[in-house]
């Protein structure tokens, strides 16, 4: 008997991978749980049904969502993550040695026990001395947070159950707070693509848009996120990633990337018109 793995992403579009064995599942207090093995694509985990990543193109979207701001200021000393309870965008915060702190703020405990034991390569950092965990509500932990953070990093599901508080007004405004005179936060974006993902997308840019004076957008090529065409966001308070890339002192730092490297960097902020026409709409 065959067994498939099948994501809804529209109402008339689904996405398969065939499954050799199911690894885990359970329900947390907040989400289900599970962990699938494919040929093609490895171990991967989903949340409540929808793909979170995959061991063979997870590289793709945290080497984007860290390695962007990080080559926009070196200087990064003080980091928080929300979300990201694989562990990805942690593993790579911990290769820059001059990153002092990095505070991850996880709801789901249980996410992160998970992706230990089934994802060691996205979840092998996390008992870095540098990383310290907490396991609570992103929006609750920022709103305290003052003039802390160089940078934040927002690694949340989409923006139903447990993440939607982290698609909101107040949030983007707490981490402004949070961030220092020249802070930068970053988030996943969703896919411009499908109509209910873009109209999500849209009102985030909206929200990010009201709390930072530079406000710009991304994207990379993600095969197993719907559509295949993902979005991030960069705000900051000082720096353009485009203007401000530090090309050359990033380039010295010798890391080794499966998908980042400046000339992306630069090219990733040309975005399709039908993307522009959709950030710069009135919703």
């Amino acid at each position: 008997m065959e067994l498939w793995y099948t994501e809804q992403h529209t109402e008339n579009v689904r996405f398969s991978i065939r499954v050799d064995e199911q690894l885990y599942t359970g329900q947390s207090e907040f989400q289900k749980i599970d962990v699938f093995r494919s040929k093609e694509f490895g171990n991967f985990l989903t949340l409540d049904g929808l793909m979170m990543l995959t061991e063979k193109d997870e590289f793709i979207y945290h080497d984007m969502m860290v390695h962007v701001p990080m080559a926009t200021n070196l200087g990064v000393k003080n980091v928080l993550v929300i979300g990201a309870g694989d562990g990805g965008s942690v593993r790579e915060l911990t290769r820059y040695t001059t990153i002092e702190n990095i505070d991850m703020v996880e709801i789901d405990k249980l996410v992160v026990d998970v992706c230990r034991q089934y994802l060691p390569t996205t979840a092998g950092k996390l008992d870095d001395p540098r990383v310290h965990l907490y396991f609570e509500d992103g929006l609750r932990f920022v709103r305290s947070k003052e003039n802390l953070y160089d940078l934040i990093i927002v690694d949340s599901t989409d923006p139903f159950g447990p993440g939607e508080g982290l698609f909101t007004k107040e949030f983007y405004g707490n981490c402004f707070k949070a961030l220092k005179h020249d802070g930068i936060l970053v988030n996943q974006h969703e896919n411009p693509y499908y109509d209910t993902y873009a109209q999500a997308m849209q009102r985030a840019h909206l929200r990010i848009r009201e709390s930072f004076p530079i406000c710009r957008v991304y994207q990379a090529h993600i095969p197993t996120y719907p559509s295949g065409h993902w979005l991030f966001g960069f705000a900051s308070k000082k720096y353009d990633p485009v203007a401000d890339i530090h090309e050359a002192g990033w380039n010295s730092l010798g890391l080794k990337t499966k998908y980042y490297n400046t000339q992306i960097h630069k090219g990733s902020f040309a975005l399709p018109s039908y993307v522009l026409e959709l950030l710069n709409e009135n919703i």
